[in-house]
């Protein structure tokens, strides 16, 4: 069954704003604004009572407002992966993959991982072995600096 278009808009609508600074601080002045009221109701079972419902039922009812959002998101992108595979010299046998299995999806990248390494000239898989092979001495570096320790070349 589809969801209307109306609550397709609402679910966009609340997941954009859910995501927005300005919703994270004005949630975070509730949580300071009950903890301020604590004293005043004497840490009451019904104080702790009201923030967790309230909690858990804006969390419950998100699940599935950004869960719709994300799944028409995920839907669109592979509608658009599609027609570039399709109207590309692209192979369409990996039109609609996003329906095989953990195994299948891992095999079939191993294979294209394969298939891309046998494909790539001599040079372009040295230069990136050497950007490989860069970014981990700075990794190393950046680790031990931080860590205060001294770092010989490798």
């Amino acid at each position: 069954m589809r969801a209307p278009k109306g609550f397709a808009e609402f679910s966009s609508r609340v997941a954009r704003a859910a995501g927005r600074p300005l919703t994270f601080a004005m949630s975070i002045a509730i949580i300071l604004a009950w903890a301020v009221c604590g004293p005043v109701f004497g840490f009451s079972d019904t104080w702790q009572l009201v923030i967790n419902t309230s909690t858990t039922i804006v969390t419950f009812l998100m699940v599935f407002l950004i869960q719709n959002t994300q799944n028409r998101d995920g839907a669109a992108i592979q509608a658009k992966l599609d027609e570039l595979i399709r109207a590309s010299a692209a192979h369409n046998r990996y039109i609609g993959i996003e329906g095989l299995t953990e195994e299948e999806l891992d095999d079939l990248r191993a294979r294209c991982a394969s298939r891309a390494e046998r494909d790539m000239p001599a040079e372009l898989l040295d230069a990136a072995d050497r950007a490989e092979d860069e970014a981990d001495q700075k990794a190393r570096a950046a680790a031990h600096r931080i860590a205060g320790t001294p770092t010989y070349p490798s």
